[in-house]
Parts: structure tokens; sequence; C-alpha cells
């Protein structure tokens, strides 16, 4: 059976009021991206964009670039974050003029991501940026924001039942009533929802899926089992030691990584969506305790991403999907876009993939 390959996109790359408030004037990710440096030998930072440029997402032309380039390498879809606050939204500008006005002719689905809005991303954990308040009348309130867009041609479905994602649902209180409320609300305007959750690394398993009829796989899953290098293991006892692990840098082999996890991604007994990274680096986000994939090439993300189609057999003919994270996760260092040091071979390396596996 096909696939249909979605690749998760963030709204970051736009200046709007609060990030003016918290992090100055005009800031987007972009500002973490060019001031990135390097933290080891040989490590790839800053990392800047070349096809594309560095884009605003208030820019129709930025938008439907983005989308053809998607398209011309196999990517189905984009799955957008969705910043929702107890009916404050946050980067909603790009997705809301998508749905205005119709371009680009792009599949597209939500996933709410759901967390408080804290300078984590940076290492400043307990810095309340913007906090949940969750509630029965806000999850009404919510799914009513949504509906435009689930009733959109362009959304993606499956067996015309609109896929709706939630990062990370055990932070819902209510969460069997925020469902119930979803999908009554949903019945009105005639749609029969298709709820997923995203499962992270202390969030995995089937004791988790009560309501949902999925999950994706959100990779890098989990480091659970899989085995640091020997220096990686001295450095790690060096700072426990010390009591420095707020310090302490995470460098995993990405070529290693992608082993491991062909051998045990599709060990369970419940219905998950695969998800594939091409690379992963947040140190520009981050000071002290970064996270790093040390050795990834793209010939090594098209083994990853090819061992995973050839592998997911679709649950139904339409339950066919797989995730890549991300599209432009650039201050991640996770993203398919073209760099200034790969150009697209990150997009050649998922089209030969696709290609190989239809």
């Amino acid at each position: 059976m096909n696939k249909r390959v979605i690749a998760i996109y963030l709204p970051q790359f736009h200046p709007f009021k609060e990030n003016n408030e918290w992090w100055g004037e005009g800031f987007t990710e972009w500002r973490n991206v060019v001031n990135a440096k390097p933290r080891y030998w040989g490590h790839y930072q800053p990392r800047c964009p070349k096809d594309l440029g560095f884009y605003d997402l208030r820019l129709a032309d930025s938008r439907i670039a983005q989308a053809n380039l998607a398209k011309e390498y196999g990517i189905f879809g984009f799955c957008y974050y969705h910043y929702w606050f107890n009916g404050k939204v946050l980067m909603e500008k790009p997705l809301k003029e998508v749905l205005e006005s119709k371009k680009p002719d792009f599949p597209f689905m939500i996933c709410w991501a759901n967390e408080n809005w804290t300078r984590a991303w940076d290492g400043r954990n307990r810095h309340m940026l913007i906090e949940q308040e969750y509630s029965l009348e806000d999850d009404l309130e919510h799914i009513r924001y949504l509906m435009p867009y689930l009733l959109d041609e362009r959304y993606i479905r499956i067996d015309g039942r609109p896929v709706l994602a939630i990062y990370k649902s055990p932070l819902l209180p209510y969460l069997s009533e925020t469902i119930k409320i979803w999908r009554e609300e949903a019945r009105k305007f005639g749609l029969n929802l298709y709820i997923v959750r995203f499962e992270s690394a202390n969030q995995c398993g089937k004791q988790y899926m009560e309501g949902f009829d999925a999950s994706i796989e959100f990779q890098p899953i989990s480091k659970n089992g899989y085995k640091y290098s020997l220096i990686q293991r001295v450095i790690n006892k060096v700072f426990r030691r010390f009591g420095m692990d707020s310090y302490l840098p995470s460098h995993i082999n990405y070529r290693k990584y992608v082993d491991y996890q062909l051998k045990n991604q599709f060990s369970i007994d419940y219905k998950r969506y695969p998800c594939v990274t091409p690379m992963w680096d947040n140190s520009p986000r981050r000071k002290n305790a970064y996270f790093s994939f040390v050795n990834s090439k793209p010939e090594y993300y098209k083994k990853w991403l090819s061992g995973v189609l050839k592998r997911f057999i679709p649950y139904t003919p339409e339950e066919n999907l797989v995730f890549i994270n991300a599209w432009n996760e650039w201050a991640e260092g996770n993203y398919l876009e073209p760099d200034m040091k790969y150009g697209r071979s990150y997009l050649e390396a998922t089209k030969e993939a696709i290609e190989e596996n239809e």
C-alpha cells in the first residue's frame, strides 16, 4: 500500500506581539539560528538556509514556495503546530492565511502544542511566559475555533475523518471529557474526528491510548535502551558526580541511533504511526544542556526513512501515515529545507526513499 508522508511544520518564522515583548522587537527563530556557535570539534553551526532564504511566514510567496518544494520531493502534506491558550492563540497568522486565501493548495493537519509557554526551549524552564489553564468550557471553545480548518477540503483525512493531534495528552486533566466534547461538537458539523496523540519519551505505550484512534511517534522519541558512546558515558558520570546535570550536553551518533531504531521501532502492539527525524541539534536554543546528533548525514536518514516505509504496513488503505520531524525546525537542527551545507540532499533522500518503496 502507498504511504502518505507528512512533515511537521513550525509556524514560528514571523514577528508577533508576544515575541516582541519576550525576546525583543522583531524576534523570530532566525535570530537563534544565526547566533548559534559550534560547541565541539566538527559541530555544524550555524546552519543557514539556502533556496528559501530567511523567509517570513507572513508572506504568501514564502508559504507557497515551501509547499511547492515539499510537493516536488514527495511530501504529502504538513502537520502544523497550533498554539491555543484558553482562547488566546499564538503564531496563528500563517495557517490562518492558508485557510482564508486557499493557498497553497497543499494538504495539512493540526497538532495542538498544549504545553505551557516557558523559556524551557532556551534552558530557563522556570520562567513562565503563558500558562495553560484547562477547562471543559475552553475545550468547547477550542474545537469551535478549529472547525473551519477541519472542514477545509485540503485537511488531511482518514476515511473522511479529519486527523487532529494532541502533542502531550497526559497534561490534559479531563482528557476523556475533552475528547468526548470534541467528537460531539464535530458531529454537529457532520465530522467524525480521527484523534491521535504524539508519543514522546516518557509517554509511550498502550496505557495512554484510551479515547484515541491512534498515536504518532515523535522522533527522537527516546534514548532508553540506546547505549551512549564511552566518551559520553564518562562525561555523564563526571557531570553527575559534581551535581551539574543541568549543564549536561548529550551527543548521540546518528548512524548508530538509526540502526537501533530500525531494530526496535515496530515492537508495539497498538496502532502507532511511525516517524523519523533527519537530524537534531537544539544547541541554538540552549546554553547548556543541549542534545545533538553527531554524524547525521542524508544517506543515514534515507536508510531510516526507507526502512520505515518498507516495514510499516498501513492498518487500512487510508491509515497509512508516516511522519517526518520536521520540515523547518531550524533552531533544533531538525529540518528538510535546503541549507548551505547539504543543499537539497535531504529532500532528494526523501524522494528516493518514497519512490523506492511505492
